[in-house]
Order: structure tokens, then C-alpha cells, then sequence
């Protein structure tokens, strides 16, 4: 799972522009599954198992990543941007990035910290007074390279840190796309359909063209969640743990969850000693949102990983709670 889950992370793929990602999902479960890309992206898998159950089961991860997107050159060749999906502007400051189809290594600036106020310095910065520098003389230099539109993508490692975890770009959610992988080249008792989504960071979006097309009964969401359990966070605030397992939710800010299905994740984590928390703060939502309202409602549940400093270039995952939720989502899959 460790180097399935760093040959996808090391993947450019931000809202949009998922291709690198679809094609390397494509050719690990080309051989193991019935597949078809819907005209957004998504890859709708169907994957066979021993018995045909009488309700239809759909997992879901999304592909996509945050990132930048090119807006307009300056004359000194700096890029404008803008951000494709929630990320904080602090968080990215004097990060390396590739830009484009052609993969031009930049970097994230700003005004020099001897050239802005002491109220400014104050301040977290707005992301319209970042730039991206490729280090092109001027705008038409930078215009025989990159131009309006092109994608940006963190330029991030994958590290191992200490013991048990890891840290990486877009764990959120090629952790999910990861353990769906892990499923389908999987034996499986029911047949069940896996949905690789587009478009999660913007809106959802591909979540909404997969469950209408597949018209599921249950769906489980695989996903990855803020854990605040950091310095200066207390009590509820921490949100969820590391070290503490799976996350499985009650509510969130676009979904309120099944219960049974809810009921049904804590019986088998206990079952099976599999270490699970559930959130201490209302907060985030994911495809959920989209799939459970999808046609006439769909029963939904999401199992998701603790992970530190999501949305940046360097979130950090425990490969203990990695392991618990492949473990969790198995076994939920063949109960449903």
C-alpha cells in the first residue's frame, strides 16, 4: 500500500486535469474489472464478485487534487494565478511547483518581507498578491512555455517521517483511490461498482455524474479529513487523531449520514479490533454530499483518513490509520 500510495501522490492531477491520474488507474485495474470514463472523467468500474447482491453498491474516491491555475503573465514573465480549491495562502508561500502540460519547475513569491508594512506582515497574505516565478526574463519568454489556463501542481516528495507516518501531496484522496485499487485486483464477495471521481476539490462535481449514472442503493465514501491534533488545538478542535484509526462520520457540513450504516462501521471495527474515532467538530463535507441526494436518495456513509495539513503541498498521514481503514472499508464493503 506504501508504494501504491507514492506512485499515485507523486501524480499531477488538480481539479480539471486528472488525466495522469486516470491513466494510471486505468492500466492497475484494466485487467481486473469492466471499465468506462463518463464524458467528465470519471472511470465508472464494475467488478464482479462471487454473488449478485439485491441492492447496488457503489465506493467512491475522488482523483483530483488542489492546486493553481494560470490566469494571466506579467511583463517581468511572473504568472498570475488562482486557486483551484480551498487552499490557504501562508501554506504555499516559497513552494515549488510544475506548471503545464510541460511540467516548467516555478516557484510560489511574494513582495520581499523588507518591502510590505509591519501590518501586512501581520496578516496572512491574499493569494492575489502571490505569484508563480519559472524564471523567464520577461512575458514573452514565460509565453513560449506556459500560457492562461495551464494547470499548477505542487512539486512534493514523498517522505517517510519517523516510524509510522508519511508525507506528501494529495493524500486527500489518492489514499482513497489507492485502497479502491487494492479492492478491485481483490477477490470479492458481491458484485460492486468502484467510481474514480473528477472534481471533488470545485464542487463536487463528478460525484454528481457518476451516482446518477450508476443509480446506486448504499455508497460508501473513501476520503481523507483534517486532523488538527497539533500544537495549539485543543479538545474538540483537534477534529480527529492520528494514530486513532479511521474516521467515520455522523454529519458533516454537507451530509447528514446514515445511521445504520453509521451503527453498522463501529460493530465491525469493534468486531475486529480495528482501532476507529468519529469527528469532534461538525466541519468539512465531501462526495458524499452530492451521492446521497443523488435520484431518489442514496444511503451513504464515509470512512476517512486523519490527515495533518491537508490541502497543502506536505499533509502527513499515519500508515497505522491507513492500514485500519483498508481494513474497515473491506469488511464494510462485503457486509453491505
Amino acid at each position: 500500500m506504501t508504494e501504491l500510495l507514492k506512485e499515485l501522490c507523486l501524480l499531477d492531477g488538480i481539479s480539471g486535469d486528472e488525466g495522469r491520474v486516470r491513466g494510471y488507474i486505468i492500466d492497475e485495474i484494466k485487467d481486473f474489472c469492466e471499465y468506462s470514463v463518463d464524458n467528465l472523467g470519471n472511470i465508472i468500474a464494475f467488478k464482479k464478485g462471487k454473488k449478485t447482491p439485491p441492492k447496488r453498491l457503489m465506493v467512491t474516491a475522488h482523483m483530483d487534487e488542489v492546486g493553481l491555475i494560470v490566469t494571466g503573465i506579467n511583463d517581468d514573465g511572473s504568472l498570475n494565478v488562482s486557486a483551484v480549491g480551498g487552499i490557504e495562502p501562508a501554506a504555499i508561500l516559497g513552494e515549488k511547483v510544475r506548471v503545464g502540460d510541460k511540467r516548467i519547475s516555478g516557484v510560489v513569491g511574494s513582495a520581499a518581507v523588507h518591502n510590505i508594512s509591519k501590518e501586512e506582515r501581520e496578516k496572512s497574505p491574499e493569494l492575489s498578491a502571490l505569484s508563480v516565478d519559472i524564471g523567464a526574463a520577461d512575458k514573452s519568454r514565460a509565453c513560449e512555455y506556459v500560457k492562461p489556463g495551464d494547470s499548477i501542481a505542487f512539486d512534493s516528495d514523498f517522505v517517510k517521517l519517523g516510524e509510522n507516518k508519511v508525507k506528501a501531496k494529495a493524500i486527500d484522496d489518492r489514499f482513497g483511490c489507492a485502497v479502491m485499487i487494492k479492492l478491485i485486483q481483490s477477490e470479492i464477495e458481491y458484485d460492486t461498482y468502484f467510481a474514480f471521481l473528477v472534481q471533488e476539490e470545485v464542487g463536487l462535481r463528478g460525484a454528481k455524474a457518476a451516482s446518477y449514472s450508476i443509480n446506486p442503493d448504499v455508497a460508501v465514501v473513501i476520503e481523507a479529513t483534517t486532523a488538527s491534533d497539533i500544537p495549539g488545538a485543543e479538545g474538540d478542535k483537534k477534529v480527529c487523531i492520528q494514530g486513532n484509526g479511521p474516521v467515520v462520520s455522523f454529519m458533516d457540513r454537507t451530509t447528514i449520514y446514515s445511521k445504520e450504516l453509521y451503527k453498522l462501521a463501529f460493530d465491525i471495527a469493534n468486531e475486529k479490533a480495528i482501532p476507529c474515532q468519529t469527528k469532534t467538530m461538525i466541519a468539512g463535507g465531501n462526495d458524499a454530499g452530492a451521492i446521497h441526494t443523488a435520484r431518489g436518495g442514496v444511503k451513504t456513509i464515509a470512512v476517512s483518513l486523519p490527515c495533518r495539513y491537508i490541502h497543502s503541498p506536505s499533509s502527513v498521514a499515519d500508515m497505522r490509520d491507513i492500514k485500519g481503514s483498508f481494513e474497515l472499508i473491506r469488511q464494510l464493503v462485503q457486509r453491505i
